[in-house]
């Protein structure tokens, strides 16, 4: 009987040892969303009636339409049409390292502003990486130009980035009139960047055979039709019906875009509308105002992306008073290309790399200054 005794509770010791490891596995893993799941859990601890009023801080049309989008740039990206494409590019830069990063800096920028610069960043960070260590070219330089393109680019569409949907949808911009007010910072900012590649020594680059990559052809018409349906639907103010449309049309013709997802991302975007838009709350009932249009809002918005990233810093300052958008828009997306923390698709190219956070400031940091200055001039004229 005691050994029995014993027996079991040595079980449930390696069973809690191994529900403790997992956890840690999961919170270093899912680093972003255990802070939000934390800091979620303050908040109710300061407000016990945060619960209840949860569902209504959630926007459900831009959280709907956030995951419809990545559901289908991960269609997209599992197509293989933007991985041939830029081997193809690869294929033409002549052996020349300056030549193949000016030819994959405006596709990766192009491509951002349709597919989201997240899975821009899963689908040409291994394609960099692996060509930066075949060509014997600086790897994290690679990387971080092409971080940079993709958050840039990505600025370009309400489409391009979770901060621009929820723009967006905030202010009731048209597509095409979002994208002729971003259309010169944006033009300047990818000009800038293009001057930064200028700048790299040439250095011979030996790029062995690449392999072919199968086009998934039934997939990709799937996944583009939905993204225009996506647009025409958040255009009609129907935001909320482009999942349910997603999903159905997936579950018939590209499963693997639903099983590759990751679905965390879904429960951090919600939790991301909660604990800011919450935030914000406390702030305002303090009595603090942030700038409201112009340079002061630029700096803000930019500033407080390098410290909890640009989508948390949108709710917060959406959330604030609605200030005008153009300024916001640029601040939380320039703000993306300083610190690593500015933008999840710079902590997602960092991951896949593998290269250090201080050779990715070491390039990202002087861009964004930069930048920085030139959106102010845009803005004073």
């Amino acid at each position: 009987m005691a050994g029995s005794s014993s027996r079991t509770t040595a079980l449930q010791r390696r069973l809690g040892d191994t529900a403790v490891e997992r956890l840690k596995d999961f919170a270093r893993r899912e680093w972003f969303l255990t802070a939000l799941l934390l800091l979620y859990l303050v908040l109710v601890l300061h407000d016990p009636t945060l619960p209840g009023r949860t569902p209504g801080r959630v926007d459900w049309r831009s959280l709907a339409l956030i995951t419809s989008l990545i559901l289908v740039s991960k269609g997209l990206e599992l197509s293989g049409v933007f991985t041939r494409l830029s081997i193809r590019l690869i294929s033409l830069s002549g052996g020349s390292e300056r030549k193949l990063m000016l030819l994959l800096i405006p596709i990766i920028a192009l491509s951002s502003a349709v597919i989201m610069n997240d899975t821009a960043m899963l689908v040409f960070i291994p394609l960099v990486v692996i060509t930066a260590r075949l060509a014997g070219i600086n790897t994290a330089r690679a990387v971080t130009l092409s971080a940079i393109a993709a958050n840039v680019g990505s600025a370009l569409t309400p489409i391009g980035n979770p901060q621009n949907i929820i723009i967006w949808n905030a202010y009731g911009i048209s597509f095409l009139g979002f994208v002729r007010a971003m259309l010169l910072p944006v033009g300047i900012w990818l000009a800038v960047l293009l001057l930064f590649t200028l700048t790299i020594r040439e250095g011979p680059v030996s790029i062995g055979r690449l392999p072919p990559v199968a086009v998934k052809r039934r997939l990709f018409v799937a996944s583009f039709g939905l993204l225009v349906s996506d647009v025409i639907l958040a255009e009609a103010g129907r935001g909320l019906w482009t999942l349910p449309l997603t999903l159905v049309v997936l579950l018939i013709a590209g499963r693997e875009a639903l099983l590759g997802f990751d679905w965390a991302l879904v429960l951090t975007f919600a939790l991301i509308f909660v604990d800011f838009g919450e935030v914000a709350r406390l702030i305002s009932l303090s009595g603090m105002e942030f700038p409201v249009d112009g340079v002061g809002l630029l700096f803000a918005s930019a500033g407080m992306s390098q410290v909890i990233s640009n989508v948390p810093a949108t709710v917060v300052l959406v959330s604030s008073g609605r200030p005008d958008w153009l300024p916001l828009a640029l601040g939380v997306n320039i703000g993306g290309t300083g610190i690593i923390v500015g933008s999840l698709a710079n902590l997602i190219a960092l991951r896949i790399s593998g290269i250090g956070m201080a050779d990715f400031h070491r390039f990202s940091i002087p861009y964004f200054l930069l930048a920085l200055g030139v959106s102010i001039l845009i803005i004073l004229l």
